[in-house]
C-alpha cells in the first residue's frame, strides 16, 4: 500500500524514482480505508533529507500510511527554508489537537548540551507529555530517544570523550520482541553521537527492556512495553552516504573528526560505502507499523482514552 505525502514535497519525486509507491490526496480519498496516521516531529537541521529517509521506510509498509510533518514552533532550523516549513509543516501547537497512531521524534545534534539548556526543552517536555494522550505508539530516535528516556524514566546520558562515529554491530538481546521479528542474530547500524545510554543504567528496570546493544557503544534499541514507546539510539534510517557527507563536511570546515569506523571499504575515502543496514531498517519500521496496526483502535478518537 502506498504512503500518502503532499504531492509537492521534495521527497515525493525522489521516492517515485526509487520505486516506492506514493499516492496523492485524490487517490487516497477513493480508497475505503482508514490510513494509519503517522506524525514526524523533525528536529534535524536538514529536514528535507530526513523527510526522505523516514518516508522511504514508512512507504515500504503493506498498510496505507499518511505522514504528517511537525516541527518545533519556536525554533528556526539553519538548513531548511522558511518557505518549505510553511508549505509542508505544522507546528506542534497547531497539530496538538490531533490524534496519531504513531509518532516519530527524530534526533538533533545537541547531545553535548544538558537537556535543560536546549532552547526548546520546555516545548519538548510538553510534547512528550502530549504523546501519552494523543499518540498510540512513539518511536524516538538518537537524541530524541535520549531525551525521552530522561524525561519519562530519569535515565541519564553520558558524554563520550570522542564522537561515536561509524558502523557498529549490535547484539540482539530479545529475539522474541515483535519489533525485531525477522532480524538476524546481530546487525550493523550507523552511529553518530557524542553521548551514550549505558546498559547498566537500564539493568533491573521493569519499565524498560533493552532489545539490542553494542558492548562498544552502549544501548541501541530500548522498549517501554507498557506505554508502547520505542527508543532507537542510532540511525537505521541513514542513507549510504550520510556518514560520508558528515565526514567530508567536517574535513572541509577544519573540524577535527576521525575516519568513520568500519564504513569506507579498506578505509579508502575514495570508495563508495556499502549499505549493510538497509534490510534491518525496513524490518524495524515495518514491525513497528504492524504492531501499531494490530493494537490501535479503529476509532482514532479513542486513542488516549483506553
Amino acid at each position: 500500500m502506498p504512503i500518502k505525502i503532499p504531492d509537492k514535497l521534495p521527497a515525493f519525486e525522489a521516492l517515485v524514482n526509487e520505486g516506492v509507491r506514493v499516492m496523492t490526496e485524490a487517490v487516497a480519498i477513493r480508497q475505503d480505508i482508514r490510513p494509519l496516521q503517522i506524525g514526524l516531529l523533525n528536529l534535524m537541521p536538514n529536514k528535507i533529507k530526513t523527510e526522505l529517509q523516514m518516508a522511504r521506510l514508512l512507504g515500504a509498509s503493506p498498510l496505507q500510511v499518511e505522514l504528517s510533518l511537525v516541527r518545533i514552533g519556536n525554533h528556526k532550523p539553519k538548513n531548511t527554508s522558511e518557505d518549505h516549513l510553511l508549505a509542508f509543516y505544522q507546528t506542534w501547537e497547531k497539530a496538538k489537537d490531533r490524534k496519531f497512531d504513531g509518532f516519530i521524534i527524530t534526533g538533533t545534534p545537541v547531545e553535548t548540551i544538558p537537556y535543560e539548556d536546549v532552547s526548546y526543552w520546555r516545548e519538548m517536555q510538553q510534547i512528550f507529555e502530549w504523546t501519552q494522550t494523543n499518540v498510540h505508539s512513539t518511536m524516538n530516535v538518537c537524541w530524541g530517544a535520549m531525551a525521552a528516556l530522561y524525561h519519562f524514566h530519569g535515565v541519564p546520558k553520558h558524554q563520550l570523550p570522542e564522537k561515536a562515529f561509524g558502523v557498529y554491530r549490535q547484539k540482539i538481546l530479545k529475539p522474541s520482541s515483535p519489533y525485531l521479528n525477522g532480524f538476524s542474530d546481530d546487525f550493523s547500524i550507523p552511529i553518530s553521537r557524542w553521548a551514550e545510554i549505558k546498559a547498566t543504567d537500564l539493568a533491573g528496570r521493569p519499565d524498560l527492556t533493552l532489545l539490542a546493544h553494542s558492548d562498544e557503544k552502549g544501548a541501541c534499541i530500548v522498549e517501554d512495553g507498557k506505554f508502547r514507546r520505542l527508543y532507537v539510539l542510532d540511525h537505521l534510517e541513514y542513507d549510504s552516504s550520510s556518514l560520508a557527507d558528515e565526514y567530508f563536511r567536517d574535513i572541509k570546515a577544519n573540524v577535527p573528526i576521525k575516519l568513520p569506523f568500519n564504513y569506507f571499504p579498506n578505509d579508502d575515502t575514495s570508495l563508495t560505502p556499502p549499505n549493510r543496514w538497509r534490510p534491518h531498517a525496513h524490518l524495524l519500521l515495518s514491525n513497528w507499523i504492524n504492531e501499531i496496526y494490530q493494537t490501535t483502535p479503529f476509532d482514532i478518537s479513542l486513542i488516549g482514552k483506553t
